[in-house]
């Protein structure tokens, strides 16, 4: 079956956009043109791709379409490079990947490899446990997760265990725990959670203090930085990598609450087991320095 390339820009632009009025701009066509393009695609599909909402969301037969389109994209411009005599202009690659990975050893991982292979990183950040509903949804070519079992047609290879520990300021410790951390402060004692994704810190308490996920005060603060900044504010405590850990000043002057209980979260690194050779070593790249960098 051929397929119109018309149609499929349509189709990655609208989901990439997350509106039809969006990407009518973007293509230089009225919506109504562009509508027109995705219903032929689905006439010939014979199925919806697009469910029409705000943002506009691939279909679950759309998701495997975009999957498609999007893997053979890099595949074609890999190949056009490998015969052109010409530099090629950067090629862009959408990627998930989990904050605190990006902040403490992805682009430092990859920062070279890019620079070498002119690759722009389109990256979607998402906790842990969520980056691979967007390897699922067509929306990215890789994921790094903390789901083990590879969806079909992809593969999954250990990168390592991500170790955190949580701390504190020196002063939040002397107002909440000045005997330690023990089950009726930590049920007082606000926490810094970074979204309502993030459960790390639930689980902690949870395992450690058998405390229900509603059972404590918490602050949001979702971007590592301002969230690494409040708890050593003394806002709250929480969870840090003990990468960023030692990548802090000396002064920071976090206390480790529990340091013989630190958490482990293992991460994965998923992609499709057919893949362009750029993609290819770029996987390899990121596995390579993971299994350095991680535990």
């Amino acid at each position: 079956m051929k397929f119109d390339t018309r149609q499929c820009a349509a189709l990655m632009s609208v989901i990439d956009n997350g509106s039809f009025e969006a990407a009518a701009q973007q293509l230089n066509l009225t919506a109504s043109a562009l509508s027109q393009r995705i219903r032929a695609l689905e006439t010939q599909l014979g199925t919806t791709l697009i469910i029409r909402s705000r943002p506009c969301r691939a279909t679950p037969a759309g998701q495997r379409f975009l999957q498609h389109l999007r893997r053979v994209a890099e595949m074609e411009q890999d190949l056009a490079d490998t015969f052109s005599d010409q530099p090629h202009a950067p090629v862009s690659i959408a990627l998930a990947v989990n904050a605190d990975s990006l902040d403490s050893w992805v682009l430092p991982a990859l920062a070279d490899f890019l620079i070498k292979e002119n690759i722009l990183l389109d990256l979607c950040i998402d906790d842990q446990e969520h980056t691979h509903t967007l390897l699922e949804s067509g929306m990215v070519l890789g994921c790094i997760s903390a789901q083990q079992a590879a969806m079909r047609g992809c593969e999954a290879e250990v990168l390592g265990n991500m170790r955190y520990q949580a701390v504190a300021s020196k002063a939040f410790c002397t107002r909440w725990f000045p005997k330690g951390m023990q089950r009726d402060s930590a049920r007082l004692a606000p926490v810094l959670t970074f979204n309502r994704k993030d459960q790390l810190q639930s689980q902690f308490l949870l395992e450690h203090f058998g405390l229900s996920d509603n059972a404590f005060p918490r602050h949001y603060i979702p971007a590592t930085s301002p969230y690494n900044h409040a708890i050593a504010l003394g806002l709250g405590w929480g969870m840090i990598p003990e990468l960023m850990l030692k990548q802090m000043p000396r002064g920071s002057g976090l206390v480790r609450l529990a340091p013989a209980h630190p958490v482990d979260v293992s991460l994965y690194w998923h992609r499709w087991k057919v893949q362009s050779p750029r993609l290819a070593r770029l996987s390899a790249k990121l596995v390579e320095t993971a299994r350095r960098a991680l535990l």
